[in-house]
Protein backbone atom coordinates (compact mmCIF):
# COMPACT_ATOMS: atom_id res chain seq x y z
CA UNK A 1 0.00 0.00 0.00
CA UNK A 2 1.69 3.60 -1.01
CA UNK A 3 -0.32 7.00 -0.63
CA UNK A 4 0.64 9.23 -2.85
CA UNK A 5 3.35 11.49 -1.47
CA UNK A 6 1.60 14.54 -2.49
CA UNK A 7 -1.19 13.26 0.17
CA UNK A 8 1.41 12.79 2.30
CA UNK A 9 2.96 16.13 2.06
CA UNK A 10 -0.17 18.04 1.88
CA UNK A 11 -0.55 16.69 5.57
CA UNK A 12 2.30 18.98 6.78
CA UNK A 13 1.00 22.30 4.89
CA UNK A 14 -1.32 24.56 6.75
CA UNK A 15 -4.79 22.64 5.74
CA UNK A 16 -7.09 23.44 8.77
CA UNK A 17 -7.12 20.19 10.17
CA UNK A 18 -7.86 19.92 13.80
CA UNK A 19 -6.51 16.60 14.68
CA UNK A 20 -3.96 13.68 13.32
CA UNK A 21 -7.18 11.28 12.88
CA UNK A 22 -8.75 14.44 10.76
CA UNK A 23 -5.39 14.40 8.75
CA UNK A 24 -4.73 10.42 7.88
CA UNK A 25 -8.92 10.52 6.94
CA UNK A 26 -8.10 13.52 4.27
CA UNK A 27 -5.05 11.58 2.91
CA UNK A 28 -6.82 8.03 2.83
CA UNK A 29 -10.37 9.50 1.99
CA UNK A 30 -9.11 11.70 -1.22
CA UNK A 31 -6.40 8.07 -2.30
CA UNK A 32 -9.48 5.90 -2.21
CA UNK A 33 -11.78 8.21 -4.31
CA UNK A 34 -9.42 8.75 -6.61
CA UNK A 35 -8.41 5.55 -7.16
CA UNK A 36 -4.87 6.00 -5.98
CA UNK A 37 -5.63 2.97 -3.74
CA UNK A 38 -7.27 0.53 -5.22
CA UNK A 39 -10.44 -1.34 -4.76
CA UNK A 40 -9.19 -4.67 -2.35
CA UNK A 41 -5.64 -2.80 -1.23
CA UNK A 42 -4.89 -3.94 2.25
CA UNK A 43 -4.75 -1.87 4.41
CA UNK A 44 -2.26 -1.97 7.56
CA UNK A 45 -2.27 0.19 10.13
CA UNK A 46 1.10 -0.12 10.62
CA UNK A 47 2.20 1.00 7.48
CA UNK A 48 -0.05 3.54 6.97
CA UNK A 49 1.39 5.01 10.50
CA UNK A 50 4.79 4.76 9.23
CA UNK A 51 4.00 6.19 5.94
CA UNK A 52 2.40 9.11 7.66
CA UNK A 53 4.54 9.50 11.02
CA UNK A 54 1.69 9.30 13.20
CA UNK A 55 1.05 6.67 16.16
CA UNK A 56 -1.70 3.85 15.20
CA UNK A 57 -4.10 5.44 17.00
CA UNK A 58 -4.89 8.38 14.70
CA UNK A 59 -5.03 5.74 11.83
CA UNK A 60 -7.39 3.00 13.39
CA UNK A 61 -9.61 6.36 14.27
CA UNK A 62 -9.67 7.55 10.58
CA UNK A 63 -10.43 4.00 9.06
CA UNK A 64 -13.05 3.82 11.52
CA UNK A 65 -14.67 6.92 9.78
CA UNK A 66 -14.14 5.36 6.51
CA UNK A 67 -15.76 2.19 6.97
CA UNK A 68 -18.63 4.54 7.94
CA UNK A 69 -18.87 6.27 5.18
CA UNK A 70 -18.51 2.85 3.07
CA UNK A 71 -14.98 3.58 1.66
CA UNK A 72 -12.91 0.68 3.84
CA UNK A 73 -14.53 -2.50 4.94
CA UNK A 74 -13.37 -4.25 7.64
CA UNK A 75 -12.55 -8.54 7.12
CA UNK A 76 -12.58 -10.82 10.29
CA UNK A 77 -9.10 -11.96 11.07
CA UNK A 78 -7.81 -9.70 8.07
CA UNK A 79 -8.33 -6.24 8.95
CA UNK A 80 -9.19 -3.41 6.91
CA UNK A 81 -9.37 -3.00 2.88
CA UNK A 82 -10.64 -0.59 0.73
CA UNK A 83 -13.99 -1.45 -0.16
CA UNK A 84 -14.63 -3.68 -3.58
CA UNK A 85 -16.38 -2.46 -6.60
CA UNK A 86 -18.89 -4.31 -8.04
CA UNK A 87 -22.63 -4.22 -9.77
CA UNK A 88 -25.05 -4.53 -6.57
CA UNK A 89 -23.22 -1.53 -4.54
CA UNK A 90 -23.19 1.12 -7.79
CA UNK A 91 -27.04 -0.01 -7.83
CA UNK A 92 -27.66 0.70 -4.55
CA UNK A 93 -25.45 4.06 -4.19
CA UNK A 94 -27.60 5.16 -7.19
CA UNK A 95 -31.07 4.20 -5.77
CA UNK A 96 -30.57 6.03 -3.10
CA UNK A 97 -29.19 9.07 -4.72
CA UNK A 98 -31.94 9.30 -6.69
CA UNK A 99 -34.32 9.71 -4.10
CA UNK A 100 -32.47 12.31 -2.44
CA UNK A 101 -30.34 14.57 -4.75
CA UNK A 102 -34.08 15.30 -6.66
CA UNK A 103 -35.15 15.97 -2.89
CA UNK A 104 -32.42 18.31 -2.58
CA UNK A 105 -32.61 19.95 -5.81
CA UNK A 106 -36.53 20.27 -5.48
CA UNK A 107 -35.90 22.30 -1.91
CA UNK A 108 -33.59 24.61 -3.56
CA UNK A 109 -36.04 25.56 -5.99
CA UNK A 110 -37.86 27.34 -3.26
CA UNK A 111 -35.19 28.85 -2.61
CA UNK A 112 -32.86 29.61 -5.50
CA UNK A 113 -31.86 32.83 -5.91
CA UNK A 114 -28.96 34.92 -8.19
CA UNK A 115 -25.61 33.92 -5.81
CA UNK A 116 -26.98 30.87 -6.24
CA UNK A 117 -27.60 30.97 -9.77
CA UNK A 118 -24.16 33.21 -10.22
CA UNK A 119 -22.20 30.54 -8.85
CA UNK A 120 -23.03 27.30 -10.39
CA UNK A 121 -22.81 28.71 -13.61
CA UNK A 122 -19.36 29.63 -12.81
CA UNK A 123 -18.90 25.81 -11.80
CA UNK A 124 -19.88 25.12 -14.88
CA UNK A 125 -18.00 26.99 -17.10
CA UNK A 126 -15.15 25.96 -15.11
CA UNK A 127 -16.19 22.25 -15.83
CA UNK A 128 -16.02 22.79 -19.33
CA UNK A 129 -12.94 24.35 -19.63
CA UNK A 130 -11.32 21.98 -17.55
CA UNK A 131 -12.64 18.86 -19.15
CA UNK A 132 -11.37 20.72 -22.61
CA UNK A 133 -7.66 21.45 -21.37
CA UNK A 134 -7.55 17.88 -20.43
CA UNK A 135 -7.38 18.49 -16.48
CA UNK A 136 -10.08 15.52 -15.19
CA UNK A 137 -8.94 16.82 -11.63
CA UNK A 138 -10.15 19.90 -11.91
CA UNK A 139 -13.00 18.90 -14.14
CA UNK A 140 -14.41 16.73 -11.13
CA UNK A 141 -13.77 19.09 -8.69
CA UNK A 142 -16.04 21.79 -10.89
CA UNK A 143 -18.29 19.63 -11.49
CA UNK A 144 -18.77 18.52 -7.57
CA UNK A 145 -19.06 22.25 -7.04
CA UNK A 146 -21.73 22.75 -9.53
CA UNK A 147 -23.92 19.79 -7.91
CA UNK A 148 -23.27 20.70 -4.46
CA UNK A 149 -24.08 24.29 -5.38
CA UNK A 150 -27.45 23.13 -6.03
CA UNK A 151 -28.04 20.92 -3.20
CA UNK A 152 -26.80 24.13 -0.27
CA UNK A 153 -29.44 26.00 -1.86
CA UNK A 154 -32.18 23.30 -0.14
CA UNK A 155 -30.91 24.50 3.35
CA UNK A 156 -31.19 21.05 4.34
CA UNK A 157 -28.37 20.24 6.42
CA UNK A 158 -29.31 16.43 7.13
CA UNK A 159 -30.06 16.31 2.66
CA UNK A 160 -25.98 17.65 2.27
CA UNK A 161 -24.64 14.69 5.14
CA UNK A 162 -26.62 11.80 3.38
CA UNK A 163 -25.59 12.88 -0.38
CA UNK A 164 -21.95 13.28 0.80
CA UNK A 165 -21.11 10.06 1.46
CA UNK A 166 -22.99 8.60 -1.39
CA UNK A 167 -21.63 11.14 -3.72
CA UNK A 168 -17.96 10.25 -2.92
CA UNK A 169 -18.59 6.56 -3.14
CA UNK A 170 -19.87 6.70 -6.66
CA UNK A 171 -17.08 8.75 -7.65
CA UNK A 172 -15.16 6.18 -7.48
CA UNK A 173 -16.81 3.70 -9.70
CA UNK A 174 -16.79 7.41 -11.78
CA UNK A 175 -13.16 7.63 -11.91
CA UNK A 176 -12.38 3.82 -12.09
CA UNK A 177 -14.25 3.63 -15.06
CA UNK A 178 -14.18 6.83 -16.60
CA UNK A 179 -13.20 8.40 -19.37
CA UNK A 180 -17.01 7.47 -20.22
CA UNK A 181 -17.76 8.16 -23.90
CA UNK A 182 -19.96 10.70 -23.64
CA UNK A 183 -19.91 14.08 -25.70
CA UNK A 184 -19.16 17.39 -23.53
CA UNK A 185 -21.60 19.11 -25.26
CA UNK A 186 -24.46 16.67 -24.30
CA UNK A 187 -23.50 17.00 -20.93
CA UNK A 188 -23.40 20.49 -20.35
CA UNK A 189 -26.97 20.52 -22.06
CA UNK A 190 -27.96 18.44 -19.36
CA UNK A 191 -26.27 20.34 -16.39
CA UNK A 192 -27.96 23.59 -18.39
CA UNK A 193 -31.35 22.63 -18.25
CA UNK A 194 -31.18 21.49 -14.81
CA UNK A 195 -29.54 24.98 -13.59
CA UNK A 196 -32.49 26.76 -16.02
CA UNK A 197 -34.48 24.72 -13.81
CA UNK A 198 -33.35 25.70 -10.88
CA UNK A 199 -33.28 29.55 -11.90
CA UNK A 200 -36.64 29.32 -13.01
CA UNK A 201 -37.84 27.60 -9.90
CA UNK A 202 -39.44 25.51 -11.63
CA UNK A 203 -39.37 22.03 -8.89
CA UNK A 204 -40.70 19.64 -11.16
CA UNK A 205 -38.81 20.12 -14.57
CA UNK A 206 -35.80 20.07 -12.13
CA UNK A 207 -36.10 16.60 -10.29
CA UNK A 208 -36.94 15.24 -13.79
CA UNK A 209 -33.89 16.53 -15.50
CA UNK A 210 -31.39 15.77 -12.08
CA UNK A 211 -33.35 12.23 -12.24
CA UNK A 212 -31.84 11.52 -15.76
CA UNK A 213 -28.73 13.21 -15.83
CA UNK A 214 -27.99 10.54 -12.63
CA UNK A 215 -29.34 7.17 -13.99
CA UNK A 216 -27.76 7.86 -17.43
CA UNK A 217 -24.33 8.06 -15.44
CA UNK A 218 -25.25 4.97 -13.42
CA UNK A 219 -26.21 2.90 -16.63
CA UNK A 220 -23.50 4.28 -19.06
CA UNK A 221 -20.92 3.58 -15.82
CA UNK A 222 -23.16 -0.39 -15.75
CA UNK A 223 -22.65 -1.46 -19.41
CA UNK A 224 -18.99 -0.66 -19.07
CA UNK A 225 -18.76 -3.04 -15.86
CA UNK A 226 -20.21 -5.11 -18.01
CA UNK A 227 -23.92 -5.21 -16.69
CA UNK A 228 -27.37 -3.90 -18.20
CA UNK A 229 -28.66 -0.55 -17.82
CA UNK A 230 -29.99 -0.21 -14.20
CA UNK A 231 -32.48 2.55 -14.07
CA UNK A 232 -35.04 3.92 -16.80
CA UNK A 233 -35.29 7.17 -17.80
CA UNK A 234 -37.94 9.68 -17.11
CA UNK A 235 -37.92 11.26 -20.49
CA UNK A 236 -36.13 9.15 -22.42
CA UNK A 237 -36.51 10.71 -25.66
CA UNK A 238 -34.82 14.22 -24.20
Amino acid sequence: MAIPKARIQALTEGGGHRTLAEKAFSALHDSIVRGELAPGARLRIEDIAAELDMSPMPIREALRRLDSAGLVEHVPHRGARVTQLSMPDLREIYDVRLALEPLAVRHACERFGEADARAARESLDRHVRAYKRGDLRDAWAAHTDFHFTLYRASESHWLIRLITPLWESSERYRLAWLPIQRNLAERRAEHERILDACTARDADRATVELHDHLARTANLVAKQMGGQELFALIEPGV
